[in-house]
């Protein structure tokens, strides 16, 4: 019996209009969606292409609660995964959302290696918040030899401090509470001036802002790009 296809689709970084083309026809024929969900409000992946979901497909939100630990979520993992390959095993393809792009830093990737060695799988890469994030900045990332370097803010300040020091564009994401840790860091670094703080890129109530002009209270779906290359004609 020929097994449904696993399709692990990226749907950007908010606003529906950057969703692919291939992106959007998928989920619209879907029989089977599953997608990332926190343990209260709904689905932000779900939400960008709500509009594509036919009425009778089956949908498998997968609840991930926001925790730093891995373990709850790597058992939440392993159940959603039973579920999807109950329908692939049955013939059915599933399409699972991801915001931005599945394998960057996507949770799609933890559904991934417990489901590749079984069934045909098909990845549609999506916008990331990086791209968009430098799109709402209108400033480029990086130039010609440069060396980019993209952290999560819940690295420590030593740990952070290298990585910065060594690269020669920045991108941190994940900022939520440490925004004043990061400010300061910067600071000490002599790098606040170049840096730019972005909160929900293409989306409504995007905020495009220098870092100075940043809120301390930033929201998990932000990020600050530095640069830092010599490339006078983008400096």
């Amino acid at each position: 019996m020929t097994t449904g296809t696993l399709y692990g689709v990226g749907t950007g970084p908010g606003d529906p209009q950057l969703v692919t083309r291939r992106a959007w026809s998928l989920v619209g024929s879907a029989h089977v969606i599953a997608y990332p969900a926190p343990d209260s409000g709904e689905s932000f992946a779900r939400s960008i292409v709500a509009d594509a979901i036919g009425p009778d497909a089956v949908e498998i939100p997968i609840v991930v609660p926001m925790r730093t630990g891995r373990a709850p979520a790597q058992s939440i993992y392993d159940k959603g995964a039973r579920d999807i390959a109950a329908h692939l095993a049955a013939g059915r393809d599933v399409v699972v959302l991801c915001e931005g792009d599945p394998l960057f830093y996507g949770s799609f990737m933890y559904l991934l290696v417990r489901l590749r060695n079984d069934f045909p799988v098909e990845i549609v890469p999506g916008v990331t918040s990086l791209s968009a994030c430098a799109a709402a900045q209108s400033h480029p990332l990086v130039a010609r030899s440069d060396i980019l370097t993209v952290l999560p803010a819940t690295l420590d300040d030593t740990a952070l401090a290298d990585a910065i020091g060594r690269a020669d564009a920045v991108a941190i994401m994940k900022i939520g509470r440490h925004m004043p840790r990061l400010r300061a860091l910067l600071g000490s670094l002599g790098l606040a001036e170049q840096a730019r703080y972005t909160s929900h890129a293409s989306l409504p109530h995007q905020r495009a802002l220098d870092l100075g002009d940043a809120p301390d209270d930033a929201p998990y779906f932000s990020m600050i790009l530095v640069y830092k290359g010599d490339d006078p004609w983008i400096s």
